[in-house]
């Protein structure tokens, strides 16, 4: 199969004869990435440049949409063998919301109706992994990431790391023989990660080596530096950080135990080297290639178990200067220097053949052979013409013997492939004598993962072509001993040996599935390394042992969400879980009241696995408590849950204008009215941190003239909304109501927006009959019908603080807009054929009263006047037959309170505009009035 380049068009070259002919296939996507299955040569995924994933299963003949919004990288296929659905595809999609979520489905059949959701709810962005028996994700709640497994393929279980690791970051290293191996930042580091290895199941893990050195790779990846050996089994190398500087340290039980390296004897002359431990050792780097057409600084195959090549130093610490390469052919026991400067590597004929190419920007025409496992090398020419080597390629195959080189001759010249068949070198195949047993061991420790393993390997001087390999020879268990047991989940190892519990682990904390009548494993602080083969010897006495389920009273009870959260949404379900650290939960009775009037009751914790459903009608917060019995006694617990509907709109009502220093409320309006608990952010004025209330009305003051801005956040549940108004501040305003024709109401839909695009036209209308301009005019049209509207006439300040208008520039201002308004001047035309009127309204609310003390004194002494005269004509009105002179005085009062009402009540019988219709703050009646009055 070939891929065209994307760039001129998206085909498939398909060939079934080896290249010899090809048949395109043009697709209608782009490939970015495709992924084989392990088993069905004919099946395929294919991932395209926007996210979707295919499926194929005639070799890209054909192909069928699986998935949308898929995450890269994240889509594997199902290794659980073919009795199991192995056309299974897992995958990470992303929600049309942005959440990432984990489904399975079949190949050829992943509608919405197939797909399962194996982890309930949404999980981290870029979390899934698929690795053997395991299935990993992660779920970031409280800042904190949380880590899940889910092994052959059952419910996932939260991974348990010791109580205080509080992990920053992990990394799957390793799921061979049943068990995880994986590194962990911990919360206080920074560039180095602690090894954990875990139980069958993956969820309980045990610190296996701390500080292993980390580094970022040209992507941003993180790189760590660990190596599992090829071959062997439970065989790691790791640099280990320790007072800063960086050791390289050996397992041969998956992380059981850590030995330095030894350094060789000799150097590459012969020249004996002075090496001793733990203050000088061998040291290697890890790290390894991600490009597949160069080998790595550090290789190992399978077909060959004992040799490990590598480049390093030899010193206190690792080092990136004075770098040699490296050979150990007894699996990392002892090692022999190979070279000064750094080679690749190729492993040939089941590592019967050692092949080395010298790293350099040079151009080259010679390599290095081997043929006893790297304590001799010949040199070879492959090329007449030196070569820029940009990779080399091993053949696929189990005699493989050949290897591709391929470079440039010059930085101009294309590239150059030069094929390498290296079976004229042999002249024959091995036969059974050309081999010798060979002992895997561990400085001498035949019992390795509690077996005598024996492999079979060629004679180094033999010079024969091995062909297949025949692998482990034979295994032999050994006797068990304390070196087979790790420190179980819980305990830490100390320096006596012995595993003690951590300060933070109870021991008789029995699992919450503990009943009387059952049993449970009781740990000895020990747990076999897994895939450790060991019989007898101390076995049993570090196996955990059965134990009976002791009666106990209930203890530790709890009662939580499924989701973890403390809110649920009106009429819908929500699951609660009651969980009990210990106790008897077969014979058991349960109450559980709901806080809304509803309690059920239960005969065992295990009738309510699935968690128990319920359903709030009301909004509000209910007292759910939970009261567990048994005949050793009794726990509660309370859980309070916030019970909210959808906020769906915030309406923000405040005046459109007020008075400096005069205190104003503003209210939120809500819809609908009752969500449920709720919190109020509020920004107005000039401050930069907000008011934060759980009422929906504040009152503030303004000190300042001018527009300013307030804006109201309502927050409920999951949803914010917000609301923002704008409001005038002066010293000085006058106000008016104004009224329209009747028209207009059959066209008001009572609606914000409308009522904002009507106080615009109103005001664009106003500025055209009238020529005052727009700075002085504010309209606002107000809630409900009849529609009526606010007529404001504002001081103008420009930018300079010059040319303020005095109060007398307002009246002249207010009676122009009045005179024009009853002269049927102001109009505007709603829609073709609507013809809209707008008057002054003779009713008008009492307008907002100016608290500035430049009319705190003449408000007051009016005020008293009125008050004092209005009590002086009560009395003389009431007793007048009584006293006698007084009936005149009486009479001549009352006609002068009806020349004043009918004075105010009818402006057209006067020549100037009065000042009760349009008035200023704080001024109750006309001045001329107030005047008559004080002086009556």
């Amino acid at each position: 199969m070939l891929l065209t380049d994307p760039e001129i068009e998206s085909s498939l070259l398909i060939s079934s004869d080896e290249g010899a002919t090809y048949q395109k296939y043009r697709l209608n996507f782009y490939i970015q990435s495709l992924l084989f299955h392990p088993k069905q040569e004919d099946w395929i995924l294919a991932y395209s440049q926007d996210q979707k994933l295919y499926s194929s299963a005639e070799f890209g003949r054909r192909w069928q949409l699986i998935q949308e919004g898929v995450i890269p990288n994240r889509f594997y296929w199902s290794v659980m063998g073919s009795n199991k659905e192995p056309d299974l595809v897992h995958l990470e999609a992303r929600t049309v919301d942005g959440h990432s979520q984990y489904l399975t489905c079949r190949m050829q059949n992943c509608t919405e109706a197939s797909r399962n959701k194996p982890f309930p709810g949404y999980i981290d962005p870029d979390s899934l992994i698929v690795q053997d028996d395991y299935v990993f994700v992660q779920l970031t709640s409280g800042g904190r990431p949380h880590y899940y497994v889910s092994y052959r393929r059952n419910a996932f279980a939260q991974m348990k790391l010791p109580k205080y690791a509080l992990p920053k970051d992990m990394h799957v290293i390793s799921t061979d023989e049943n068990q995880v191996f994986a590194a962990v930042q911990e919360w206080n580091q920074n560039d180095t990660y602690n090894l954990y290895i875990s139980d069958t199941r993956g969820v309980y893990f045990t610190l296996a080596l701390e500080n292993v050195q980390s580094s970022r790779g040209p992507e941003g990846n993180v790189m760590i530096d660990l190596y599992e050996v090829a071959g062997i089994k439970g065989m790691f190398l790791a640099n280990k950080k320790i007072d800063n500087q960086v050791k390289t340290f050996i397992t041969y039980n998956k992380g059981r135990d850590w030995h330095l390296l030894q350094a060789p004897d000799t150097d590459l002359r012969g020249d004996p080297v002075h090496c001793l431990l733990p203050y000088c050792s061998l040291h290697l780097h890890l790290k390894v290639s991600e490009n597949p057409y160069t080998s790595g600084i550090i290789a190992s195959r399978d077909t060959a178990p004992s040799i490990i090549v590598a480049s390093g130093n030899i010193g206190s610490e690792l080092s990136d200067s004075d770098i040699s390469m490296f050979v150990s052919s007894d699996a990392g026991n002892t090692w022999r220097q190979i070279f000064e400067e750094e080679h690749s590597v190729l492993y040939l004929d089941q590592g019967g053949v050692l092949v080395a190419m010298k790293h350099t920007s040079l151009p080259i025409r010679h390599l290095w052979l081997s043929f006893d496992e790297g304590r001799s090398w010949s040199k070879y020419s492959f090329t007449s013409i030196p070569l820029f080597v940009d990779g080399v390629l091993g053949e696929p195959g189990e005699e493989t013997l050949i290897m591709t080189v391929f470079g440039h001759f010059s930085h101009r010249s294309e590239w150059q492939l030069v094929k390498v068949d290296y079976k004229s070198i042999f002249d024959r195949r091995c036969a059974e004598e050309d081999y010798r047993p060979w002992q895997l061991h561990s400085q001498g420790e035949a019992c390795i993962m509690g077996a005598k393993r024996i492999y079979k390997k060629r004679k180094s001087e033999r010079k024969c072509m091995q062909g297949k390999y025949a692998g482990a020879m034979e295994s032999e268990p050994c006797v068990c001993t304390e070196a087979d047991f790790d420190c179980d989940y819980g305990y830490e190892r100390h320096s006596n040996g012995q595993c003690l519990p951590a300060f933070w682990f109870n021991p008789s904390s029995l699992s919450k599935d503990c009943s009387l009548g059952q049993s449970y494993l009781n740990s000895t602080g020990y747990r076999k390394v897994v895939s450790n083969n060991c019989t007898d010897g101390v076995r049993e006495q570090y196996t955990a042992k059965p134990q009976k389920c002791p009666g106990k009273a209930p203890r530790g009870l709890r009662i939580v969400t499924a989701d973890g959260k403390l809110t649920a949404e009106q009429g819908h379900n929500v699951t609660l879980v009651v969980q009990l650290e210990e106790g008897d939960v077969q014979r058991t009775f349960i109450q559980v009241d709901f806080g809304d009037g509803i309690a059920v009751s239960y005969v065992n914790l295990s009738s309510m696995e699935d968690g128990i459903k319920h359903v709030y009608h009301n909004v509000g917060i209910f007292r759910v408590t939970v009261q567990v019995d048994n005949s050793l006694g009794s726990d509660s617990a309370v859980l309070y849950l916030h019970v909210t509907c959808p906020l769906e709109h915030v309406h923000l009502s405040l005046p459109f204008v007020t008075t400096k220093n005069k205190e104003v409320n503003a209210t939120a309006v809500l819809w609908p009215s009752q969500v449920g608990t709720l919190t109020y952010v509020w920004w107005y004025g000039n401050n930069t941190e907000p008011l934060i209330t759980l009422e929906g009305s504040i009152s503030f003051k303004f000190t300042s003239e001018g527009m300013n801005t307030i804006t109201v956040q309502v927050s409920a549940g999951n949803a914010i909304l917000q609301d923002t108004k704008t409001i005038a501040v002066y010293e000085e305003f006058r106000s008016l109501r104004l009224s329209f024709s009747p028209n207009l109401d059959d066209y008001n839909p009572d609606i914000p927006e409308w009522r904002r695009d009507i106080s615009r036209v109103i005001k664009k209308s106003l500025v055209e009959a009238t020529a005052v301009p727009g700075q002085h005019i504010l309209v606002a049209v107000l809630p409900g019908l009849p529609t009526a509207a606010e007529l404001f006439v504002l001081p103008y300040q420009d930018p300079t603080g010059e040319n303020k208008r005095s109060a007398e520039d307002l009246e002249q201002i207010s009676e122009l807009l009045i005179h024009k308004l009853n002269l049927n001047s102001v109009h505007f035309e709603l829609k073709p054929g609507v013809q809209v009127l707008v008057h002054a309204a003779h009713l008008t609310a009492a307008p907002l009263v100016d608290l500035t003390p430049t009319h705190s004194g003449s408000a007051m002494l009016m005020l008293l006047s009125v008050v004092f005269v209005g009590l002086a004509v009560f009395v003389i009105y009431k007793f007048k037959r009584k006293i006698p002179g007084i009936n005149v005085y009486a009479q001549m009062q009352n006609e002068k309170e009806q020349e004043m009402v009918s004075q105010v009540s009818h402006p057209e019988s006067r020549p100037r505009i009065p000042q009760t219709e349009l008035r200023r703050p704080g001024q109750l009646i006309d001045e001329k009035v107030e005047s008559q009055l004080i002086g009556e």
